[in-house]
């Protein structure tokens, strides 16, 4: 699946804020800005309402650390990622006939907002979210047996943004918050 361009026009949201920030955050972090610069590249992200504005306000840092994009992908079989793991800023899981159950709830999530993009045909997806995060599932698009969340009594409330996007074709897409343990 290619990405579309970006149009410097298109609207932007907080999730894009807060990546922007982030970035930011980071290049300060790494000595790359500073302090005023910094400030002033803030309040550039923080008052942007589109997505040329939020490139003139990140112009000339670097885009992202490889380190926060991953991809998991076969072409059948089973996915199955869970347990203590350090989760990527962005991350794809990308099959055409497997079955995906990806547990993010005991993973190490160091960033506000997660990026996880599901490209499956006909397996069936499973993924298990924090109790305190809270799921964005506005561009997901699911097939025939359709999408099964409902948010967790606790979701919402200090944890991670957790953005999951892409296609599901012929099966199931089942996204739950972890449970007491």
């Amino acid at each position: 699946m290619a990405s579309r361009p970006k149009d410097p026009n298109a609207l932007i949201d907080e999730d894009d804020r807060d990546r922007a920030a982030q970035l930011l955050k980071n290049a300060y972090a790494k000595g790359q800005l500073t302090h005023q610069q910094l400030d002033q590249c803030l309040e550039q992200v923080l008052s942007s309402q589109t997505r040329g504005q939020l490139d003139v306000a990140v112009a000339g840092l670097p885009v992202q650390n490889p380190d926060d994009r991953f991809t998991i992908a076969t072409v059948s079989g089973v996915i199955f990622r869970r347990g203590r793991w350090r989760v990527p800023e962005e991350l794809t899981v990308a099959s055409p006939l497997a079955r995906v159950y990806v547990d993010l709830s005991r993973a190490i999530i160091e960033h506000p907002v997660v990026d996880l993009e599901v490209l499956v045909g006909v397996g069936s997806v499973r993924i298990i979210v924090p109790r305190r995060s809270v799921v964005d599932l506005k561009d997901m698009e699911t097939g025939w047996k359709g999408l099964s969340y409902k948010p967790g009594r606790f979701s919402g409330s200090g944890g991670p943004r957790i953005r999951i996007h892409g296609t599901v074709g012929m099966r199931k897409l089942t996204v739950r918050h972890a449970l007491l343990r």
